[in-house]
């Protein structure tokens, strides 16, 4: 998969993208990742890419014209442009699979008071938000869905079965895990997990993760 990041702060991934499964699917070329400073598609001395809105109002609108020409430079035939912002729909993990099976994304970040509509009505093929708060910018969104992405990708991780049984997959939390030593403080790992009846351990399982997801986000059931 290829993916172009769009962005004023291009700094800011340096660390999160440069570790963990994400340095690994890059090394492996799993991966082709690119980060783009949106200034570089200005054309006057002091490379402004934002300006005040018309009618009024607190802050200042990113220009259509820098992003335009970065899109329209960026993209090929089979690219999906996506912003970021609060007002995007909702980030899921159903959105992470759907967009695991894209050849090319490109995302735009924003910042300021958001983006000249036009850039949303002429441009993106979608809109991503990662929760309802607010954010200095779309840089700390992309990442997070990097990651989730990334980790769908085939090769990636090194079971493919990780994004089978976690948090999501099946539409609920996942399931208590344990690890040694057996007892702990007083406290022992359930029978059902160490009798070896692989049936029991897996009926056990989907009841301590509806359980679970009950309590915790009844909103999934």
């Amino acid at each position: 998969m290829k993916i172009d990041v769009l962005t004023l702060f291009p700094a800011m991934f340096a660390g999160p993208l440069d570790e963990s499964i994400i340095k690994r699917a890059r090394s492996a070329g799993l991966l082709d990742l690119a980060l783009h400073q949106l200034r570089d598609w200005t054309h006057d001395r002091h490379k402004t890419v934002d300006d005040r809105p018309f009618g009024g109002g607190p802050g200042m609108l990113l220009k259509p014209e820098p992003i335009f020409e970065a899109v329209e430079s960026l993209a090929r035939e089979n690219t999906r442009v996506i912003l970021l912002s609060p007002s995007g729909r909702k980030f899921e993990q159903s959105i992470a699979r759907e967009l695991a099976q894209q050849e090319h994304l490109l995302f735009v970040t924003g910042h300021y008071e958001g983006f000249d509509e036009r850039i949303r009505e002429m441009l993106a093929h979608d809109e991503l938000s990662i929760g309802d708060y607010v954010l200095t910018n779309g840089a700390l969104p992309a990442m997070v869905i990097i990651d989730a992405v990334t980790r769908l990708l085939p090769g990636v991780l090194g079971d493919e079965a990780s994004v089978v049984d976690e948090s999501f997959s099946q539409g609920l939390l996942e399931y208590p895990q344990y690890t040694r030593p057996a007892e702990f403080r007083g406290r022992k790992v359930p029978e059902t997990l160490v009798s070896g009846n692989h049936a029991e351990i897996a009926r056990w399982r989907l009841a301590q993760a509806k359980v679970r997801t009950q309590a915790r986000r009844p909103d999934l059931i």
